[in-house]
């Protein structure tokens, strides 16, 4: 039956041939651009008057859209035909499944072109992925902290070491000053293509993809470069993504980098055991010397710890040793065949290279730790160096403890401890002992600051605790030889020798211009010598010579207070520990260290001109020198003072001690006594070595307060504090 003509209120309507897509946009674009143009666009396919929908638009693009649809539209249409002539074998390639024109299984198989198909696009898949990932992919700006830390080293100053800090044994080491050797043997052990391939093995990464999916590790694989990566970039996981990571990051650090810092990086960051980093320290725990000294047999052995550490250390079992002959025989192999060692330079090598035992002879402990405090805080304030990057460590600390010095005063202060114990357990338990030796270039050579710093962490050495006492009288002294006396108060300073005289009896009042000096319980100020003896009118540099204190407290009085503070200061006493500025003051009222009493005596011996103490001489990081701000000589008072104040106190040592030291000798020293008994004290110098040590008594679970000594330093005619003082400048020629 024929279909009925649409009429005017038909619903339905014949559609009109559809144009091909790319035609339909092109004349949209020309649309666009007529209607640009002005032209009137017709209106076209309204419905029929009366239909319920209203006029149907044609749809038309913005200007600007248009135009760029209509210049686009030639190549569309060359792509549409490419496109066309390219379906034929597209259609070939497309897996028809079952296959026509077979029969059987081989309906189902895919045909050599739809097999060669797929392995080309997944290859330009896997390429594209990679690719995008390589782009993606950067270097991180941040180093693993713990991969690039490193323990700090001290030194002594005749180079051997002292001790090491820090959580990390590692010390890097410039590339320069690893041998040769040791490299090669490195290379030949673990990468010998390290400088021809592009940082990565593809075999390699096969072969560690293939255990990983087949085994369930990620082991082997790996070049340098990615060990390096992993080193310093990543961390320890094993798993398929961070291999694939460290692979990225080699590839592009390969490129960036010299493989000489590659290689630099990673013989600084490796594990070598006996919680060793680098090949520095390894070669110090291994062999007890620097890497820089090690033999092509050492470096061999060495580079086998590279494969497990803990497989391969010798010491460790049987099993190990074993292993570990093997593997090095197998690197000097290696080397030969590698051409980094000849034949006739291999046969020499036989004996496999014992390593020592592991050894701690070198870390921190007793009386080292109060070395070490001193030397990080010098350190770090002449360096400029911040906390933070200290800890970071890499630092090689060269100090200027004497070795031996070091060692004779300790030996000293442990017997007089022991001699303590044994007389008296209960005075004994609070005592406390003092020491240091300063030259008089300002050089710190020793200092004793307590039994163990794990027992008692604060440095007796540096510790402003007690009064210094009578051993202070050499300062007022230099003050009135360098000031002179003020007798009328805003007269003319008349000069002071060491032949001016004074009342040297026990009990005489201090005057001013005045008359006597009241202290404010409204009480005549008096000086009172040792023991209560008078000495009548006495020479200035014999009462320093006899250890007559009151001449000393008038002459205080008569130079200025404030002259002998600024003698003090100036000899090297710190202002925190200057008392307060009263009669009292020149009896020692202040409350220096031992170093800075050593100091101030060292003042004398190096002839008026005083150095700040100091207790690093050098440092350097990694082999790069940081620059210090060194202290500089100043004059603190005239060289004529200086001597005279030095004839006096080589005086007071030979009327103390006449026969523990040569004529020829050039010894010069004092006690000191504080008027409560709290403390005891000796200073001197012998030749430019100035050494200060103390004893006082102080029951730190109850109060800072000195106590008594109550004979702890000994009798006036052999103190404790000399004993001490003589056994660690010995011998006294």
């Amino acid at each position: 039956m024929a279909e009925p003509e649409a009429g005017p209120g038909s619903r339905r309507r014949r559609a009109a041939p559809k144009q091909p897509w790319h035609r339909r946009l092109r004349g949209l674009g020309r649309g666009a651009a007529s209607t640009e143009a002005g032209a009137a666009s017709p209106r076209q396919g309204d419905r029929a008057a009366g239909s319920r929908r209203g006029p149907r638009r044609k749809t038309e693009l913005p200007p600007a859209l248009g135009r760029i649809v209509e210049r686009l539209a030639p190549l569309t249409e060359q792509l549409v035909t490419l496109a066309r002539r390219a379906a034929p074998f597209a259609r070939r390639l497309r897996p028809q499944y079952p296959r026509p024109g077979r029969t059987g299984w081989r309906r189902w198989v895919p045909s050599w072109r739809q097999w060669l198909g797929a392995w080309v696009a997944s290859l330009g898949l896997v390429g594209c992925l990679l690719t995008l990932a390589y782009a993606m992919t950067d270097i991180p700006d941040n180093l693993n902290t713990y991969a690039t830390q490193q323990d700090n080293v001290y030194f002594y100053a005749d180079g051997t070491p002292m001790a090491r800090t820090g959580w990390v044994r590692r010390q890097a080491m410039p590339l320069k000053d690893i041998p040769k050797d040791v490299r090669y043997a490195v290379l030949a052990a673990e990468n010998e293509s390290f400088y021809s391939d592009p940082g990565i093995s593809v075999k390699g990464l096969t072969r560690a993809l293939w255990r990983t999916v087949g085994e369930g590790d990620t082991q082997g694989g790996s070049t340098i470069t990615q060990q390096y990566v992993k080193n310093v970039y990543l961390n320890q996981n094993r798993s398929v993504s961070r291999k694939f990571t460290e692979a990225m990051i080699a590839i592009k650090l390969d490129e960036h980098m010299s493989k000489d810092r590659i290689l630099e990086g990673y013989l600084n960051t490796s594990w070598f055991g006996r919680g060793t980093y680098g090949i520095q320290r390894a070669a110090q725990a291994y062999y007890g010397k620097d890497v820089s000294k090690l033999n092509v047999s050492e470096a061999a052995f060495l580079a086998s710890l590279l494969k497990g550490a803990g497989l391969y250390d010798p010491t460790l079992s049987q099993a190990n040793h074993a292993r570990a002959v093997e593997r090095w025989k197998w690197i000097l192999d290696r080397m030969v065949k590698t051409g980094k060692l000849s034949a006739t330079e291999r046969a020499k090598y036989t004996q496999f290279p014992e390593p020592v035992k592991q050894s701690q002879t070198n870390d921190t402990g007793h009386q080292s730790d109060y070395l070490v405090e001193l030397a990080a805080t010098y350190a770090k304030k002449a360096g400029n160096i911040s906390d933070q990057q200290f800890d970071l460590g890499g630092y090689q600390i060269y100090t200027t403890f004497d070795k031996r010095r070091e060692e004779a005063l300790t030996d000293a202060v442990t017997k007089a401890r022991a001699k303590a114990q044994k007389d008296d357990k209960t005075k004994a338990k609070s005592a406390h002992y003092g020491g240091a030796s300063v030259a008089s270039d300002g050089r710190i050579l020793a200092v004793y600051g307590g039994p163990d710093h794990r027992k008692q962490g604060f440095n007796e050495s540096n510790a402003a605790t007690v009064p210094a006492g009578t051993a202070f009288l050499p300062l007022v002294y230099a003050a009135g030889l360098e000031f002179g006396a003020h007798k009328e108060r805003g007269g003319a300073a008349t000069t002071v020798t060491p032949q001016s005289l004074y009342n040297g009896d026990d009990g005489v009042p201090v005057t001013t211009p005045e008359g006597p000096y009241w202290d404010r319980s409204g009480k005549k100020v008096a000086a009172h010598n040792d023991g209560g003896k008078s000495w009548g009118t006495i020479s200035l540099g014999k009462a320093l010579a006899e250890s007559v204190n009151t001449p000393f407290m008038q002459l205080g009085m008569d130079a200025g207070l404030d002259k002998v503070r600024r003698t003090a200061e100036a000899a090297g006493l710190l202002p925190s520990s200057i008392g307060p500025q009263v009669p009292a003051l020149s009896m020692g009222s202040s409350t220096p260290s031992a170093i800075r009493m050593a100091s101030s005596y060292a003042t004398f011996a190096a002839a008026g001109t005083h150095t700040e103490p100091y207790s690093v001489r050098r440092v350097t990081r990694n082999g790069s020198a940081v620059a210090l701000d060194t202290p500089k000589p100043r004059r603190a008072m005239r060289a004529e003072v200086a001597t005279q104040v030095t004839e006096a106190l080589t005086d007071s040592f030979r009327t103390q001690h006449p026969t523990d030291a040569s004529a020829s000798a050039k010894v010069a020293g004092k006690g000191g006594t504080t008027p409560k008994d709290t403390a005891g004290w000796y200073v001197g110098t012998h030749r430019s070595v100035s050494t200060a040590v103390v004893v006082y008594r102080m029951d730190l679970t109850k109060s800072l307060e000195p106590l008594p000594l109550k004979g702890m330093a000994g009798t006036p005619a052999t103190t404790v504090p000399y004993d001490i003082w003589s056994k660690a400048m010995s011998p006294l020629r």
